[in-house]
């Protein structure tokens, strides 16, 4: 039996100030609506290849969004198997230690906002159901299941 599997690594962090958390309008390429769109979404990126996890979600948000992060605290996992085969798996983490000055990059404009306005807003697919792991800590995982058209489903 196989035991190993393509995998694309990503990671996305909750920088958070009280109820006030750091988002991003992120411009999205390749997602699974047609051609390009933006939502709000927390920032982060991709793990590069022999890069430590945490390493890759500090790397990430300075790149995004110039603020340097301490203590990135792994809250869970978003996953889903790809069409091709692959899976794709983002690392969720969370922090309240950051420093320096905000400032947005070519990956979209961040800005803060309060965390009860983040439902108001035009967030990302499945946003609601993230912070029930990022916020609430209610589950570890939400796995999206492609047979049955992108179901989420929590544990």
């Amino acid at each position: 039996m196989e035991r190993s599997e393509d995998v694309i690594l990503t990671n996305m962090c909750m920088v958070y100030d009280g109820r006030k958390v750091l988002v991003q309008e992120k411009i999205l390429k390749g997602d699974m609506e047609e051609g390009h769109s933006r939502g709000i979404t927390f920032p982060g990126g991709h793990v590069e290849r022999h890069e430590p996890i945490v390493d890759s979600v500090i790397r990430e948000i300075y790149e995004e969004t110039n603020l340097t992060i301490e203590n990135p605290r792994l809250c869970g996992v978003k996953d889903w198997v790809e069409e091709d085969g692959r899976r794709y798996v983002v690392f969720l983490f969370k922090t309240d230690r950051f420093s320096g000055e905000l400032k947005s990059s070519d990956e979209g404009k961040v800005f803060w906002t309060e965390l009860e306005d983040l439902p108001n807003l035009p967030v990302i697919w499945h946003m609601d159901r993230m912070l029930r792991i990022f916020d609430k800590e209610e589950f570890a995982e939400l796995f999206l299941e492609v047979e049955h058209d992108w179901r989420p489903v929590l544990k």
